[in-house]
């Protein structure tokens, strides 16, 4: 499928737009035209209907004879959809000599988010993208298809993967009197590698639905890594609410630098706002993951195997000159061609880019 051989090769988040202002939050007693201008590319996409309704889960969310557990499981099946997505991230302070803000960063999408797997104390949220571009011309691109992160929620959880670092994992116990009322939330790349996962509770009041994560340890998103290389951890806490037309994901984030004992550089804050859409062609993303969905369920299958027998891991991106996330693509789309047989090597290739 040449969109999504296309968006291995330039990556996710892939779309991104500059968008000059004369304010700049949080940094208006400088004058810095970086602050203006949010990095990123030019690309937009067609206009959008916004879906204005509330949904029918957060108008069941409302019922106040539902048990808290019930009002749980509401709040992160709600988080399903149709979305418009606006990401928004920029550094509020500094901590070490001379240090200047860096520019702020921007990206969007569309996609849909679908529940994959749901059990009494257990949610799998899959998200898939699909976007149209404007073109020079006028027109509108073809579908660009790409299967994005996912989220998975459990019910007072034993254990999470603790990232430490040099792309290593370390499996942490929760004890009884900390998880009890939690739930823990896993965030998996769109190679259904670890993100990272913390757990935290859900608070709720008349019409207020909102999860508070532990402080979570996380390697640095594509956003960053792709041009910093002088700190090497995100340490934050995560907010999901949900609002009557979607979710907003909050992120109070410090960037740390391992080897000076922790040396926080800067924090920032971020805010990704899912706003449901209505009237939007999906169908080529609803295809791709008709056709590839047992394929990746074989590769969270491989990946929770090695995951729940190992004390520690690491994950190895790189192998003979391919990325991991190039070759579990391109396999699903030989999969998606008919070539079922691929299904087979997903085990190898998860055992060669991991590590005890």
């Amino acid at each position: 499928m040449k969109n999504i051989l296309f968006l291995i090769l330039i990556s996710i988040p892939i779309i991104t737009f500059s968008n000059e202002s004369n304010y700049i939050f949080g940094w208006t007693h400088l004058e810095d035209s970086n602050l203006k201008t949010p990095r990123g590319g030019t690309t937009t996409g067609p206009e959008v209907n916004i879906d204005t309704q509330a949904s029918d889960y957060w108008n069941q969310l409302q019922n106040p004879n539902l048990t808290k557990f019930e009002k749980d499981k509401l709040a992160i099946l709600a988080m399903q959809g149709k979305y418009r997505v606006y990401f928004d991230f920029m550094e509020t302070m500094g901590f070490v000599e001379d240090y200047q803000p860096k520019q702020p960063y921007q990206s969007w999408a569309t996609e849909f988010v679908e529940v994959v797997e749901e059990k009494k104390d257990f949610i799998s949220l899959q998200h898939i993208i699909v976007m149209y571009f404007k073109q020079v011309d006028g027109s509108v691109s073809d579908s660009v298809v790409m299967k994005h992160w996912r989220q998975d929620w459990k019910y007072e959880d034993s254990v999470i993967n603790t990232f430490v670092g040099n792309e290593t994992w370390v499996k942490t116990l929760i004890p009884w009197s900390l998880k009890r009322g939690t739930w823990s939330q896993s965030a998996y790349q769109v190679d259904d590698t670890p993100r990272y996962q913390s757990y935290g509770n859900w608070n709720h009041s008349e019409n207020f639905s909102s999860w508070t994560s532990k402080e979570t340890w996380r390697p640095l998103p594509r956003r960053e890594f792709s041009i910093r290389d002088d700190y090497d951890v995100l340490v934050g806490v995560n907010i999901q609410t949900i609002t009557p037309t979607g979710w907003v994901h909050e992120q109070n984030n410090k960037k740390v630098v391992l080897n000076q004992n922790n040396k926080v550089l800067a924090k920032e804050i971020g805010i990704a706002r899912y706003e449901r859409i209505k009237d939007f062609d999906w169908s080529a993303g609803k295809n791709y993951w008709k056709t590839t969905h047992i394929f990746w369920k074989e590769v969270r299958s491989a990946w929770n195997k090695k995951i729940n027998n190992s004390k520690n891991f690491k994950i190895i991106k790189e192998v003979d000159g391919t990325i991991l996330f190039s070759k579990l693509f391109m396999m699903a789309d030989k999969y998606a061609q008919g070539e079922v047989e691929v299904i087979k090597n997903i085990q190898e290739v998860i055992e060669k880019h991991s590590k005890n």
